[in-house]
C-alpha cells in the first residue's frame, strides 16, 4: 500500500450528498489535508452529507479517532474552520466494510 495521501471527491448530482475517498496513508499528520478537503466539500452546499470512505487506506487509530470526534461533534477542527459551520459526517472505516460485506452475505 502506498503511503503517500490520494483524495478524491465525488458529489452526487442532486448535491444531497458527496463522498470523500482516502487512499494511502492517513496519520495523525495527514489528516489536516483530508480536513482541509473535507472542509472545501461542506462549503458546496448547506446541509451536504458528508461520507468519509477510508476503506481502502491505511488509517492510524489516533486518526480514525479524530475523524470519529468530528463525526459526533458535526465539526472539523477550529483550527481547519474556525467558524465551527456545521458538517454532517459519516465515515466508512476499513473494519465497517468488512462488517457490511459480512451482513450481506448473512442476509443472501
Amino acid at each position: 500500500m502506498n503511503d503517500k495521501l490520494s483524495i478524491l471527491v465525488r458529489v452526487d448530482l442532486d448535491c444531497s450528498q458527496a463522498r470523500v475517498a482516502a487512499q494511502g496513508h492517513v496519520t495523525a499528520r495527514s489528516i489536516k489535508a483530508l480536513y482541509v478537503v473535507l472542509k472545501r466539500a461542506n462549503a458546496l452546499m448547506e446541509g451536504l452529507a458528508l461520507e468519509i470512505d477510508v476503506t481502502r487506506a491505511r488509517v492510524e487509530p489516533a486518526a480514525l479517532q479524530q475523524l470519529h470526534a468530528c463525526s459526533q461533534s458535526h465539526h472539523l477542527p477550529a483550527y481547519i474552520d474556525p467558524f465551527q459551520a456545521d458538517c454532517r459526517l459519516s465515515i466508512l472505516a476499513p473494519g465497517d466494510a468488512l462488517t457490511a460485506a459480512g451482513m450481506v452475505g448473512l442476509a443472501a
